[in-house]
């Protein structure tokens, strides 16, 4: 292990003793993540965030037996281990998770020359196990918090768009008040038919995939010899070879009393969620995003003033569902807020501009 010398002292150096102290505080802090994490789950993902905690007491022993009897004064972990803990403790969602991927991502054991490879090692595999979890929540997000998130996202840049496009063309702040209503309404209700007709689609495509509840019936009476549930799963793909000897054992069954199903694997489609669940979270989204940029207006702000403070409170908005949509698809948030705000910014620069050479031709 790397030692630094300060004069005759073979012992650490202070900064060195600072450095190890500064790692144990991050790991008794990161044991504390993970036990409070696994408190807020059951089975299975229960036990693997306790064993992941465990493997940070192991790390924290490490520290501990570097340090020795100079173990000093309690250290307080990094400000990003305590923000972590304290979402950990208080939330405990799929967002937290997902912050404590990119966490572990960022880990710095394997350029540390007091910290052992195994250490090393095991963040990495932290990481993975901890994107595996996170995963496992995004899928459990059903249609209709999606269509809430992009609902309200499109709300924000639609709306936005359209009252400053309006107001640049120089008419009267009430034109721009109950054209950004209109546009509320109008852009709600068509997301929400929108979100009905492809949710409600995706489910009855499914749903014409999977088998006739009354196939099982039949199963008992089919000529074992000519065997015509071969063709079924001939069919969905399978070789022929690889058809019979499934179809021979899904007849043993049924004549045993076993009565396995013809099941075609779709049924998990409940996870995209209901059209109608999907329509009504798209239009109050939706109406609640598009509402933002109208507020400014409806409470009587005319002008340049109304503008700015339309696309302060949109900009805001607009970060704050980037974060969201980078924590849901493992992104860096920062980035995805940004991305977010550009593209919102961008489309409202273009609208205005246009209505600014609109209301020029008109004046």
């Amino acid at each position: 292990m790397a030692r630094q010398l300060e004069g005759d002292d073979q012992g650490p150096a202070p900064a060195e003793l600072r450095r190890w102290r500064r790692h144990l505080a991050n790991e008794r802090a990161e044991a504390a993540v993970y036990r409070d994490l696994a408190e807020r789950y059951d089975g299975e993902e229960r036990e693997i965030l306790a064993a992941i905690a465990a493997a940070e007491e192991r790390h924290e022993q490490h520290w501990l037996t570097l340090l020795g009897e100079r173990v000093g004064e309690p250290v307080r972990a990094d400000l990003g281990t305590r923000i972590l803990a304290f979402l950990a403790r208080h939330f405990g969602s799929v967002f937290v998770l997902a912050l404590v991927q990119r966490f572990e991502a960022r880990a710095s054991y394997d350029r540390d020359a007091d910290a052992t490879a195994t250490m090393a090692a095991d963040e990495q595999i932290h990481e993975e196990v901890i994107r595996a979890l996170a995963a496992r929540g995004r899928d459990r997000l059903s249609g209709s918090f999606r269509a809430a998130v992009f609902g309200a996202n499109d709300g924000l840049v639609s709306n936005l768009a359209l009252i400053l496009g309006v107001s640049a063309s120089g008419v009267s702040n009430h034109t721009v008040l109950v054209t950004g209503l209109a546009g509320l309404l109008a852009g709600a209700l068509s997301m929400a038919a929108g979100e009905y007709v492809s949710v409600s689609s995706q489910r009855e495509l499914l749903q014409a995939s999977a088998p006739s509840p009354h196939v099982g019936s039949a199963l008992t009476q089919l000529d074992v010899n000519a065997n015509e549930l071969e063709l079924v799963y001939r069919a969905r793909g399978l070789s022929s070879e690889e058809a019979r000897l499934h179809a021979d054992e899904v007849l043993r069954d049924a004549t045993s009393g076993g009565g396995e199903s013809v099941r075609t694997g779709a049924e998990g489609h409940e996870a995209i969620g209901t059209g109608l669940g999907a329509a009504v979270s798209s239009f109050l989204f939706f109406a609640t995003g598009a509402a933002i940029p109208v507020l400014p207006f409806l409470f009587g702000l005319t002008g340049t003033t109304a503008v700015v403070t339309a696309a302060a409170l949109v900009g805001v908005a607009l970060l704050a569902t980037g974060v969201v949509v980078g924590l849901l698809s493992g992104a860096p948030p920062l980035r995805r807020a940004l991305r977010q705000l550009s593209i919102g910014y961008g489309a409202a620069a273009i609208t205005y501009l246009l209505g600014l050479a609109v209301g020029g031709g008109l004046g």
